[in-house]
């Protein structure tokens, strides 16, 4: 049986994945610098919190990849 949550729920199982993450993928990008209006935008269609922190996931794996790269750059 799959439960459909609202936005809001979904917001906040995202937030505090990435507060128990923040070292690892990106998360702290999240705490850091996101609202919850971007991070809505990130779950897109998810309907659970596990879709929702996958979809935000994919998001900031890309940018964490990024600033990955301009770290290494700097030097």
């Amino acid at each position: 049986m799959v439960l459909f949550m609202d936005t809001k729920d979904l917001i906040k199982a995202v937030r505090a994945h990435a507060n128990a993450n923040y070292e690892n993928g990106g998360w702290d990008i999240l705490v850091e610098c996101m609202d919850d209006e971007e991070i809505a935008r990130d779950i897109g269609t998810a309907t659970t919190p596990a879709q929702a922190i996958k979809n935000v996931g994919r998001s900031l794996k890309i940018c964490d990849d990024h600033r990955k790269d301009i770290q290494t750059e700097a030097f």
